[in-house]
């Protein structure tokens, strides 16, 4: 439980500004909170443009009263998942804000409740949603047997949609994880690639390779590529079988056909999962070629069993300057469209 006095707690205002004092328990678990060099205290300041200062067990912030209340519900929050052994980066300091943020009582005292969705494995333990997108995507693909998941880079979609992959694995929901992508850059080249099948997909399937490694112990992701409970293999070799029991997670999706994407989607057997993820953003296809992923979101619109998540710029975890990059192609991008408008 996480330590929340509120004897020892001074409050006062003067005008619009507020300060508050909060005693925490355990002084090695507020550094923690605190980050490296503070760096996760700067994040909160700059977000909720507060200030703050710690001094042995004590935190002091100082603000408006609304943007006090909501730091301390942050702090708190941090100081209940270091309690629990949870790790976390500067991207959850964004998520516990934006967590706090939408939850209408702003963790009450009281609750160890969280507005966001989890997924637990056997080596990271708990993953909590960065953001509300985030949070969506995890209960989307806890409810229903295909999740269609779209935006830019750095949202967490294939990193989220490995580690639900590995969480259905371990709990025996599904006996198998099956991994594909278009290998769109090497086209019909892709045979002179040298190695077995397994190394020539590789280098277009590495960020889920990473994604398995951060979720799976190394020795259990190379026991599963050898016993065949985790498969990887290019999306050409997916028509004429019929996937039962498994989770089948197709990334970069953009860069399907139609027809590809049709005789993908209809792969799915009994007992299965499907994820599809992709930028529309970032296709590689021939000019002119016409991507799969937009048309079967639209195709598929509404019928039962099947959920779409939209991310966006506002999503992106990766790195605060990856955020920026994306925001500038989307408005260059908007820019081009209205200059062709009448």
């Amino acid at each position: 439980m996480t330590q929340r006095t509120d004897a020892g707690t001074e409050r006062g205002a003067i005008g619009a500004a507020a300060d508050f004092t909060l005693a925490l328990e355990d002084n090695r678990l507020l550094s923690i909170v605190c980050g490296h060099f503070d760096q996760n205290i700067a994040r909160i300041e700059r977000r909720l443009g507060v200030a703050i200062h710690t001094n042995g067990n004590r935190v002091t912030i100082k603000g408006s009263p609304e943007a006090v209340d909501h730091a301390r519900a942050v702090i708190n929050a941090l100081y209940t998942r270091a309690l629990s052994g949870e790790a976390f980066a500067l991207a959850d300091i964004d998520g516990a804000i934006e967590e706090t943020t939408m939850q209408g009582r702003l963790f009450a005292e009281s609750s160890n409740d969280s507005a966001f969705e989890q997924v637990i494995t056997r080596k990271k333990g708990y993953v909590r949603a960065r953001n509300l997108a985030q949070s969506h995507y995890l209960k989307a693909l806890k409810k229903c047997e295909l999740v269609f998941a779209e935006g830019p880079a750095g949202t967490g979609k294939t990193w989220l949609a490995v580690g639900h992959a590995v969480s259905l694995l371990e709990q025996g929901a599904v006996e198998r994880v099956i991994i594909s992508r278009p290998a769109v850059e090497a086209g019909e080249r892709l045979g002179f690639l040298p190695g077995d099948m397994r190394e020539k997909v590789d280098p277009y399937l590495r960020p889920v390779y990473d994604a398995l490694y951060d979720f799976m112990d190394a020795r259990h992701v190379e026991r599963g590529l050898q016993t065949g409970m985790i498969e990887v293999a290019p999306l050409a070799f997916m028509r004429g079988r019929t996937l039962s029991h498994a989770c089948i997670l197709l990334d970069e999706a953009q860069n399907t056909t139609s027809a590809q994407m049709k005789m993908f989607l209809t792969r799915l057997g009994e007992g299965s999962r499907m994820i599809i993820n992709g930028d529309s953003s970032q296709i590689d296809l021939p000019l002119g070629q016409k991507s799969g992923l937009a048309e079967a979101i639209r195709l598929t619109s509404g019928v039962e069993g099947i959920m779409h998540v939209a991310f966006s710029e506002s999503d992106v975890v990766r790195h605060e300057l990856v955020r920026r990059i994306v925001r500038a192609y989307e408005e260059r991008d908007r820019a081009a469209i209205e200059g062709r408008q009448p």
